[in-house]
């Protein structure tokens, strides 16, 4: 970790199908080994699918829906006080709850049991968007854990 300046920000550019960033993001992040090519064809594959079985919705509502259902607003953070660790409760920022739905959506696709990546990542992204599924469910573990360990939040910093 970087002991004299905070890292810069990276300017991620905006995807050439639809104009967004976040959908950038969510391929920089499904991207293995510097493949960007087949994250690409996943991520677009996914997104023809979600159109597909939406029936006239549009995939890029849903898959920001999806995101969104999947972001935290609170989480724990480890805080050692006098030689005793609480789980205290923080806020989580909006950039970070993005990422953290982003990643665990591409994780719960990945222990799906369809066929393709693709596959999995639509099925996933359809639960996240109708309020279930595996990432949901993490998000909904991370609130009640925060919620269970209310008591600390004085130990905030």
């Amino acid at each position: 970790m970087a002991r004299r300046r905070r890292a810069e920000k990276r300017q991620v550019l905006p995807d050439p199908k639809f104009g967004e960033i976040i959908v950038t993001k969510f391929q920089n992040v499904l991207m293995y080994d510097g493949k960007k090519a087949a994250a690409e064809r996943i991520l677009y594959g996914m997104m023809e699918k979600v159109q597909k079985y939406s029936k006239g919705g549009n995939a890029l509502e849903i898959f920001k829906n999806a995101i969104e259902n999947a972001r935290p607003h609170v989480e724990v953070r480890s805080r050692r006080v006098g030689g005793a660790t609480y789980q205290v409760p923080v806020e989580v920022r909006k950039e970070r709850g993005e990422a953290l739905a982003m990643r665990w959506i591409i994780d719960a696709a990945r222990k799906r049991g369809e066929h393709t990546m693709e596959d999995r990542l639509t099925g996933e992204i359809q639960a996240a968007g109708n309020q279930n599924g595996s990432a949901v469910k993490k998000k909904e573990d991370t609130h009640r854990m925060a919620e269970a360990n209310k008591a600390f939040s004085h130990f905030r910093w």
